[in-house]
């Protein structure tokens, strides 16, 4: 009884265990229509954004965030999600825009979006020197200060709207045909940098880009015979990701944010004569047939010179001076006075006396006391009285003159 038991635990053991198997060899077994994950290419707007032509200088820029400020949410047939329309990344793209430009030597950009963390780890590390290595002031070779930008790049993603353009085309012969159908969306962002010296908006871009979704289907629909039918059906769809579209947009608004600020004086082309160029093929796409004299002559922002920042070079601490103090015996406390030693005064010191641990301490003369004063004796009675007139020997009276006696 006891054997069929373990056999028949035996047996469910290792049909769990094949099965597991099998399960486990379909889950790590790609399927062919998967794909492996690649390295984002390299699109037409990044294209041209990386052929821009260099700077004269590198520009220290700060990124703070791109606001999805379209309010919608995704709709689906007959319910609306709580999922957002557009991506909720812009700041990330725009980051990256900026560092494409020029192959990343048009803009040095600095961390904001989560500057949070940034000073938290900062904390950290100031915190440790201070209590592990006794650091009132943290070495600037250790923790630098922070780059600080003289420009913004802000902006958002402003509109979404769906359903822009439909249509389709379709046709069929003898129950065979196929058919097209096509939507449109738009997404429109717009760029702006400001100074961070005056606060002014020095020139701000505004892009668009649409969204293509289409369709593709075809069939046959047929008797082949009498009592046979042929029937055939294919088709694909194909929705562009509203991220990539984003990301094109942002790209494009970013080639634009450095043309017209080339343009306005904000920052330079290393050669002249190539950034006059491009300039110009700029205004022709941007104007066409439109563009005025004044398009061709704008007015410079009031901020002069607003990409040039001077950045924060830390000194050195100045070394700590150590005064001694002299301190005489009232100042010291009765149980940290230290016991004082009889010792043979220097020739010269007999006011000084000498302190273990402190040094030579003049010694503070106490005032002799007063001797008490000595009253005079009492007058005998044959002495005369203060102020009076001696009198001859043997007489006892006094003798009174008063006025106009001789």
């Amino acid at each position: 009884m006891t054997f069929g038991f373990g056999r028949s635990t035996l047996r469910r053991s290792l049909l769990l265990g094949a099965c597991a198997a099998a399960l486990s060899g379909c889950v790590t077994t790609e399927s062919p229509i998967d794909s492996a994950p690649v390295i984002a290419p390299v699109t037409e707007p990044n294209n041209e954004l990386r052929q821009l032509p260099l700077p004269a200088a590198k520009t220290v820029v700060a990124v703070y965030d791109i606001e999805d400020l379209t309010g919608q949410f995704k709709e689906r047939e007959n319910v609306q999600s709580l999922s957002r329309a557009v991506t909720q990344g812009g700041a990330a793209i725009l980051i990256k825009a900026l560092q494409d430009a020029g192959e990343r030597r048009w803009f040095t950009v600095l961390e904001r979006k989560e500057l949070d963390n940034l000073l938290r780890e900062r904390q950290i590390l100031t915190e440790m020197r201070r209590i592990y290595n006794n650091e009132a002031q943290i070495d600037p070779r250790a923790l630098p200060p922070l780059l600080h930008a003289g420009i913004i790049v802000e902006g958002g993603i402003i509109g979404y709207d769906t359903n822009i353009a439909t249509g389709g085309v379709g046709a069929r012969f003898l129950g065979i045909g196929g058919d097209a159908k096509y939507i449109h969306d738009v997404v429109t962002v717009t760029l702006r940098a400001v100074s961070t010296k005056t606060g002014e908006v020095l020139t701000s871009v505004t892009t668009r880009k649409a969204v293509a979704s289409y369709a593709l289907q075809g069939g046959a629909f047929r008797y082949v015979k009498l009592d046979e039918l042929f029937e055939a059906e294919a088709g694909v769809t194909y929705n562009e990701p509203k991220q990539i579209a984003v990301q094109s947009a942002i790209e494009r608004a970013v080639l634009g944010l450095i043309v017209e600020g080339a343009e306005l004086g904000v920052w330079r082309f290393a050669d002249p004569a190539a950034g006059v160029s491009y300039i110009k093929s700029y205004r022709e796409h941007k104007y066409g047939a439109d563009l005025t004299v004044a398009a061709q002559t704008p007015p410079r922002p009031m901020t002069l010179a607003p990409a040039e920042t001077e950045q924060l070079v830390p000194k050195r601490p100045a070394p700590v001076q150590v005064t001694q103090r002299r301190l005489s015996p009232a100042t010291v406390p009765s149980g940290a006075r230290p016991a004082v030693r009889n010792a043979a005064q220097p020739a010269g010191q007999s006011g000084v006396r000498q302190v273990p641990g402190v040094g030579a301490v003049p010694v503070e003369r106490q005032p002799a006391p007063e001797a008490p004063r000595q009253l005079p004796p009492a007058p005998t009675p044959d002495e005369p009285s203060l102020g009076g007139i001696p009198q001859p020997a043997g007489s006892s009276k006094v003798a009174v003159l008063t006025e106009g006696q001789g």
